[in-house]
């Protein structure tokens, strides 16, 4: 009988599947897509797709006031609004040279570090979510809750706050927003731990986020990864320690690190920088120092409007800011503010206008979104949405 030597040189080809992974869909928690390629489960390869919401924040900001840039910094990253407007404030200050009172360098701690409790209590919480752990969510977003209170009592703004101004803020902390600020600083803290046990020793938790999208120190800082995810593989680097701004230089606070830069690190990561937002906090408001809530510069800083009814120049310099009609030093600026997921950088360039030759946001969340498809490659398809979930990509920065 002939040998039948079919079977032998037979090639069994793979049939993969394409699955679109948003644009809109709940699991990715914003409006971008991923085109996976899929064996079953199990994710071969990973196309991102990106600027769905593109709203060309950069062009708008080149045709207007510095001043009326602010708002459009409240909807970067908008679970942590106050450290964009604080970002932008220090890059106009740098430009024209203003220095800024303690007392608004300490409040802008207080702020900035808020938001960055809020930003952590979102990304964490949802982490959970992702995780099949809804209870974490529901309890810990009261706290959350509170700080937005607090921005209410200060700005009158919840989640986008415009807050503050150029040269300092609008008013000082009411004594109702400190007692709101304190409250919080004693309740939070066991919040935090109560909120921490329910998934840090949980062994679904762990088994879901443990080695889950990890990335290498080496490959984290070549792709250009910064804040919690950059600490997460190891990195200890922190703008407000590498390059000190609005005081922070006063104050003492560690930089918590992982190792393995997993899913797992990032929520330890963050869980610990919310403890050190709480001892920055504290600090800042025990040593609040008298004086002004703003610096000297009339350009800026609306005038009451007793003055303005009352006094020439205060009309004169009440119809300049209104009508944007200030003209800016020449000059080229980079500054940049550890926002809660990583460095917001301002590159501005000014021509000596009355608003910017050209302006551009360095955003983490566009930065960091370029390393998904190297980190949920070979997972799994439900690690893909944990992994997305721990990076916190923050749909309304990644576009700008």
């Amino acid at each position: 009988m002939e040998e039948n030597t079919n079977l032998n040189t037979q090639e069994y080809e793979k049939n993969y599947s394409t699955l679109n992974l948003g644009p809109t869909h709940p699991a990715t928690h914003g409006i971008f897509q991923n085109v996976l390629t899929m064996d079953g489960e199990k994710i071969i390869d990973a196309e991102p797709t990106i600027g769905y919401i593109h709203r060309a924040f950069e062009k708008i900001a080149e045709r207007k006031p510095y001043y009326q840039i602010t708002p459009l910094t409240d909807r970067l990253n908008y679970c942590s609004a106050p450290i964009n407007n604080t970002g932008w404030f220090l890059t106009v200050e740098k430009l024209l040279g203003i220095s800024t009172p303690k007392k608004v360098d300490y409040m802008r701690i207080i702020i900035m570090e808020l938001a960055r409790i809020t930003d952590h209590l979102i990304c964490n919480s949802v982490i959970g979510v992702d995780s099949g752990a809804l209870t974490g969510f529901t309890y810990i977003f009261q706290e959350r809750e509170a700080v937005y209170e607090i921005y209410e009592e200060i700005s009158g703004a919840r989640l986008t706050t415009n807050m503050g101004r150029i040269g300092g803020f609008e008013r000082d902390f009411s004594p109702k927003a400190i007692e709101k600020i304190k409250a919080f600083l004693i309740r939070f803290p066991k919040k935090l731990h109560e909120f921490e046990n329910l998934l840090l020793r949980n062994r679904i938790f762990m088994d879901r986020t443990i080695g889950v999208g990890g990335i290498s120190s080496e490959r984290a800082l070549n792709y250009g990864f910064t804040g919690p995810n950059l600490r997460a593989s190891g990195v200890d680097y922190d703008v407000r320690y590498a390059l000190p701004y609005s005081s922070y230089n006063d104050f003492e606070f560690d930089i918590p690190v992982g190792s393995q830069g997993d899913v797992y690190d990032r929520f330890c990561v963050r869980n610990e920088e919310m403890r050190q937002s709480i001892r920055l906090i504290q600090d800042a408001l025990n040593n609040l120092p008298e004086g002004n809530f703003h610096a000297d510069v009339p350009e800026f800083y609306l005038p009451a409007k007793e003055k303005v009814y009352n006094n020439m120049e205060a009309l004169i310099w009440h119809f300049k800011i209104i009508m944007g009609e200030t003209n800016m030093p020449k000059g080229e600026i980079y500054h940049a503010v550890e926002g809660a997921n990583g460095e917001l950088g301002f590159y501005l360039i000014s021509d000596g206008g009355r608003t910017p030759y050209r302006l551009h946001f360095r955003r983490p969340g566009f930065i960091y979104y370029q390393a998904y498809p190297e980190l949920i490659r070979g997972g799994l398809l439900s690690d893909a949405i944990l992994t997305m979930s721990s990076m916190n990509v923050i749909a309304g920065e990644l576009d700008a």
